[in-house]
């Protein structure tokens, strides 16, 4: 037995939990996994495949419920409950938050503060993946930039799985799904493309935490998640602001400081 499930049993037998919500093995990579009881356990995994965000699932009240859960985050996952409970969307008393540290122990974090004190040790960093991409619009005009976005969102099917995968869209009614008026048409158009992905982007704009998981969920593979990740080093470099970090800043452009940069007026 390792220490992930020694935690997780006892957790379970001092009945301080009504389930874990963490990773198992899959078919081709780790899947999240819901464990509802002591003897189920052993099948809990913690490795550098765990790519799902699993802070997605902490504000559905429909796997949630009312009673206490355990969650096991990996960096992107306590980025996204920072950021959360600096939004006011998690309870503190309903969660126990686990992570694995690099020499395989597994700590139990006292509260949100606890957790931003944590990541106060782990740079955030746009993924060395998009390096080539970044340095090739870097080099474009305002147009080419536009123009190469716009053939990106062109490719968009509307499925939705961008939005289904990220831990900060827990809105319970989004703004695609208004038909009365119809803000954004639902089907897949070059028009309703844009003006959706657009939204989403604006949405992001100070929340993002970077985890990658809108990118890997999108299966015509627009790299949406370089988008948002950029801008959490523009707002960084700007504003000295990254998001989960703090909780008492506030939302970088929901929050005037006297001080802030105007170098964007022109």
């Amino acid at each position: 037995m390792n220490k992930l499930e020694e935690k997780v049993v006892s957790l379970f037998k001092d009945a301080a939990i009504s389930m874990v919500i963490g990773y198992e093995e899959g078919d081709n990579m780790p899947r999240p996994f819901f464990c509802h009881k002591a003897e189920d356990a052993g099948r809990l995994i913690y490795n550098t495949q765990c790519y799902n965000n699993l802070a997605t699932y902490l504000t559905r009240a429909e796997i949630v419920g009312n009673d206490k859960v355990a969650v096991i985050a990996t960096l992107p996952t306590l980025r996204a409950i920072a950021q959360l409970a600096s939004e006011n969307q998690l309870h503190e008393d309903k969660l126990i938050i686990l992570t694995v540290t690099d020499d395989d122990e597994v700590k139990e974090f006292s509260g949100f503060s606890d957790i931003v004190i944590y990541l106060a040790e782990f740079e955030l960093k746009l993924s060395e993946k998009y390096k080539e991409l970044d340095e090739k619009l870097e080099k474009m005009s305002r147009e080419e930039r536009w123009n190469f976005w716009v053939n990106e969102f062109s490719r968009c099917i509307k499925c939705y799985a961008c939005r289904a995968a990220c831990p900060l869209c827990y809105c319970t009614r989004c703004i695609t799904d208004v038909n009365c008026p119809q803000w954004i048409n639902p089907w897949p158009s070059p028009l309703a493309n844009m003006e959706w992905q657009i939204n989403r982007i604006m949405h992001m704009i100070g929340r993002c935490i970077g985890c990658g998981s809108c990118g890997k969920a999108c299966p015509v593979g627009i790299p949406i998640d370089y988008l948002t990740r950029k801008m959490v080093e523009d707002l960084s470099d700007e504003f000295g602001y990254v998001p989960g970090r703090s909780m008492e800043e506030g939302n970088a452009l929901s929050t005037f400081k006297p001080d802030d940069k105007e170098n964007f007026i022109h």
